[in-house]
């Protein structure tokens, strides 16, 4: 019986080690260094004159960084159990190094690159840049109501132009699909002006009562909605480990009052025990 729970026992102890050992500062510097010079690397890679002469080297330092990768996913594997897929960057860091070891054919060659994404693991690292994307993801069911009413909007504006437009500019409002497409180049305001509209009020003088609208709907209002929903929540992030820091100051402030109490009252109880055996002594004088 004793023999099966020291056999319990050892898992959880080497468990807690390992844990122990990937959590260390030190080890997930290394493991960041790693990831950004695979970044570089993979970069490095992408350039034939640099290829042609250390195109060797590039590629055994890529085959350890990932071997390297490999380890630390198996580690955190056996450190965690269930609980690593618990964690979304745990499950990131899954699939980007599975991904890496898919076998270089041309076919799997664009997956394999995808690894470089596997930088993006710095944004977890630094407490700053986690809190910029907690915003981005908190503002995603706003973002979300705001990507429905531009798509309503370009919807009934990339009908009108292909009634309008359509019959003299085939190529740009044919279709509903084409009148979206040059929609979506005029909300840019990449060439719109001497692009687009200037030739099509060349036929049709009033196109700019449509066209300008539409600019100031979609360029403006809903970009500037979009910078005000992620401006909002990240203010109420600021604001919310604002107010978590001061309630972990006011328990600390009221942890320490209560420890002062108490030990006032422990003098208090002292002092009084001295008072009495003063007054016993002067009984007994």
């Amino acid at each position: 019986m004793e023999q099966m729970k020291i056999a319990e026992a050892a898992p959880d102890g080497f468990r807690d080690r390992l844990r122990l050992f990937v959590e260390r500062q030190v080890v997930r510097n290394w493991i960041m260094a790693l990831v950004i010079v695979n970044a570089a690397l993979l970069g490095l890679s992408t350039s034939p004159w640099i290829m042609d002469r250390v195109g060797a080297v590039l590629t055994l330092l890529d085959q350890v960084i990932l071997c390297i990768f490999v380890l630390e996913i198996s580690t955190k594997l056996l450190a965690y159990g269930r609980n690593f897929f618990r964690d979304g960057w745990n499950v990131f860091d899954f699939f980007v190094v599975g991904l890496g070891l898919l076998p270089q054919t041309t076919g799997l060659s664009a997956l394999r690159a995808l690894r470089v994404i596997r930088a993006l693991r710095i944004l977890s690292a630094v407490p700053q840049m986690r809190k910029v994307v907690q915003a981005l993801f908190d503002a995603m069911p706003g973002m979300g109501a705001v990507a429905i009413m531009l798509s309503i909007v370009f919807y009934v504006f990339a009908v009108m132009a292909t009634i309008m437009f359509g019959a003299a500019f085939p190529e740009w409002f044919g279709t509903v699909g084409e009148s979206f497409y040059s929609l979506f180049q005029i909300m840019t305001l990449e060439s719109w002006s001497m692009g687009i509209v200037r030739p099509v009020m060349e036929v049709f003088p009033l196109a700019w009562a449509f066209f300008v609208p539409f600019i100031v709907m979609t360029a403006f209002s809903v970009l500037n909605l979009f910078i005000g929903l992620l401006v909002n929540t990240m203010q109420s992030a600021v604001e919310s480990d604002a107010e978590q820091e001061f309630e972990k100051l006011r328990d600390l402030v009221r942890s320490e009052t209560d420890q002062v109490d108490a030990h006032v009252l422990e003098l208090q109880r002292e002092i009084g025990e001295l008072r009495g055996e003063i007054r016993a002594l002067m009984g007994k004088a």
